[in-house]
């Protein structure tokens, strides 16, 4: 008997709701824009947050980097930072002949953007060219497709080879092996040694139209010797030992670079777990933000949901009425006005779910990147709007189980 009446109750507001299309549907609209805006903010910040996870796992377990400033940054940079002294070349290779422990040292500096020529061939102006040294495919994680990499002759006498990124690989040589020809790359001319695998993109920004020379050529053409080298990378050969190496390293950089004793590092060394640890709490704040704003629209959408209900009760005032003189029951008045909030509740937050996914989502398009889905915040979001219903619909319900049967009747 109990299922027969909550079935009907359930049919009822239904009917209730389909004949109310236009109040209906307004009322899903806020409760739809709510739920909207936690699940799409969650959703882009969980997308980009599994992609930098994935790309952050360069540095590896056995890799940590030293740089002038934090390789992630979330805020200004105070004038501290700005003012630190550079990192030049000849202090990594005092630090590489002090350390100690079994470990590679390598190099990482941009020195010119343009474009690059063999022939009547060109690319586009985005090439970056790049000065590194013979260990950087060991420690930043490439794969040389084929041909040779720098060795430490190339870099000693700062020879005039470079190794090309697949995608001006493709473009210059799709037919033909770039293995000893000469090209133009910003104004330098250069030989192709190799040539790397492909790295794919970064947000949308290709880690494959590089070209690669020894840094020291870096300096003979493009000047600058002691300018700031922008990645040091220290790559030890076990894990075990990456606590000790980085300890031993910022002793030996704090002598190089003459910090007094009680002073800051003028430096920074990162790991992949400290840099993760900077972009967690980065994307946690802008999760925190996007459910906030998602919370007062819903809490806005509850108080729409409760004055048109009590509009609705009002409406049909009469009705009740006639239901209570037949035999409905307080608890069915009350059941009923509940399901049409629980349902309306409902609709609106899976509507929500699904398009805040897919907005979100849009992120992962764009970047060419996984998509993910919030599962943990999807069912927080029903059972947000459960909650929702209960509370902004349970006034309005009470109201209406309230109503005298014979007022009811006489209501016009």
């Amino acid at each position: 008997m109990n299922n027969m009446g909550f079935f009907e109750s359930a049919r009822m507001s239904i009917e209730a709701l389909r004949g109310h299309k236009v109040r209906s549907a307004l009322t899903l609209l806020g409760m739809v824009i709510g739920v909207f805006a936690i699940i799409v903010s969650v959703t882009a910040v969980q997308v980009i947050d599994v992609y930098f996870k994935d790309r952050l796992q360069f540095l590896g377990s056995s890799t940590f980097s030293i740089s002038r400033t934090p390789m992630i940054q979330t805020g200004n940079t105070d004038r501290s930072m700005r003012n630190r002294p550079s990192i030049t070349f000849d202090q990594v290779e005092r630090l590489s002949d002090a350390l100690t422990l079994p470990v590679t040292v390598s190099v990482l500096e941009d020195f010119s953007l343009g474009k690059v020529v063999y022939k009547d061939r060109e690319t586009e102006p985005n090439i970056i060219v790049m000065g590194v040294d013979e260990h950087m495919l060991g420690n930043y994680s490439y794969e040389l497709d084929y041909g040779r990499f720098f060795t430490s002759d190339d870099v000693q006498y700062a020879r005039p080879h470079c190794v090309l990124g697949s995608d001006i690989s493709e473009e210059l040589f799709e037919t033909e092996n770039a293995i000893g020809k000469v090209v133009r790359a910003s104004g330098m001319r250069c030989e192709v040694v190799g040539v790397l695998k492909s790295k794919g993109s970064f947000l949308g920004f290709s880690q494959d139209n590089r070209i690669y020379i020894p840094v020291t050529r870096g300096f003979t053409v493009f000047g600058g010797t002691n300018r700031n080298i922008a990645n040091i990378s220290v790559r030890v050969s076990d894990p075990v030992l990456i606590n000790a190496a980085k300890e031993e390293a910022t002793g030996k950089m704090r002598v190089i670079r003459k910090v007094e004793p009680g002073e800051d590092n003028n430096f920074e060394i990162s790991t992949n777990d400290s840099m993760q640890a900077i972009f967690e709490a980065f994307t946690g704040t802008l999760t925190a933000g996007g459910a906030g704003i998602g919370l007062i629209s819903l809490l806005a959408a509850g108080i729409g949901i409760m004055n048109i209900m009590l509009v609705s009760v009002t409406e049909r005032t009469r009705e009740i009425g006639i239901r209570k003189s037949i035999g409905a029951r307080r608890k069915d008045i009350m059941r009923q006005f509940l399901l049409e909030a629980f349902f309306l509740c409902q609709i609106g937050g899976f509507i929500g779910i699904v398009l805040g996914a897919l907005v979100g989502n849009g992120v992962a398009i764009y970047f060419d990147i996984s998509g993910t889905f919030p599962t943990n915040w999807a069912i927080g979001a029903v059972v947000m709007v459960t909650g929702i219903a209960l509370v902004f619909g349970g006034y309005p319900a009470y109201k209406a189980a309230r109503l005298n049967p014979i007022d009811s009747l006489r209501f016009e």
